[in-house]
């Protein structure tokens, strides 16, 4: 099978796998394979696949091929023209990673951000019942939320009792997910049902993130923050989980510094 090849028939719905993807020349590469000694630090069964786009350079695939991982490229995804500016410029290009829905050689792939490191083996969650989209929900205290009702009324979802949803405001928002870590089921009918829902759907602020949370609004179904820690939960809700049983930590706040995630991997 080629690596390059997304378009195989699936052969085995048992076969799983974890995905992750890499755009550019810059250092996130760095963080990928991070990624993929963490993997191998706690003794996962599955591989890591990294979806890439075609700008990422020889040097960094061949970095990526001698840690073991699948190198899969894929093409750029992007929203309606001249719609971009309504979406922060930087995950605009995120949009490609609705491409791993075509990797329907496995039926089963957990996808993780290139600044998320796995701490504990995690490869339980494949058990999961099938059918659904599985997250964590995502904190609305960072200022990257700030135009937000949410985060203007002290409103996080993370701890609903501290500050309840008014009334005068209508219903209160639908769960929300982060998308630097999902379980999910490659599936070409999901494929094209997501690339031409985004044709109609107008980029808001958090690009990917949010077209997602529309997408599987109806079949989310939220599992514990230990499955991705956003860092900034650490001193926003720390008692909403126990720092012993983390598993996944996400390097992610409204400045994200390489240098942390350096120094931390460092122990790999």
């Amino acid at each position: 099978m080629s690596p390059n090849s997304i378009m195989e028939p699936t052969t085995n719905l048992q076969k799983r796998a974890y995905v992750t993807f890499l755009a550019g020349n810059g250092d996130y590469v760095k963080g990928v394979v991070g990624l993929a000694k963490g993997l191998r630090k706690v003794k996962s069964a599955y591989p890591l696949v990294v979806a890439i786009l075609p700008d990422v350079p020889e040097e960094h695939r061949e970095i990526l091929e001698s840690q073991g991982c699948i190198i899969r490229e894929i093409e750029p995804v992007y929203p309606p023209e001249n719609q971009t500016q309504f979406s922060m410029a930087y995950y605009v290009i995120n949009y490609s990673k609705l491409r791993i829905w075509e990797f329907v050689d496995y039926g089963k792939m957990i996808y993780l951000d290139g600044d998320i490191q796995v701490f504990e083996n995690i490869d339980h969650l494949f058990e999961k019942p099938t059918g659904y989209f599985y997250a964590v929900k995502d904190c609305f205290c960072e200022k990257t939320w700030s135009t937000s009702p949410q985060y203007q009324i002290k409103y996080c979802q993370q701890c609903p009792e501290k500050v309840q949803w008014p009334l005068e405001m209508g219903s209160p928002p639908p769960l929300y997910f982060n998308a630097g870590m999902f379980l999910y089921e490659p599936k070409l009918e999901t494929y094209f049902d997501l690339l031409e829902t985004l044709k109609v759907t107008t980029p808001t602020s958090f690009a990917e993130q949010d077209f997602l949370n529309m997408f599987f609004r109806d079949v989310f179904q939220p599992i514990p923050p230990v499955y991705n820690l956003v860092s900034a939960m650490l001193w926003r809700h720390p008692d909403k989980f126990d720092l012993d049983e983390v598993k996944v930590v996400h390097y992610c706040a409204a400045v994200r510094e390489f240098t942390v995630i350096s120094t931390v991997l460092s122990t790999y």
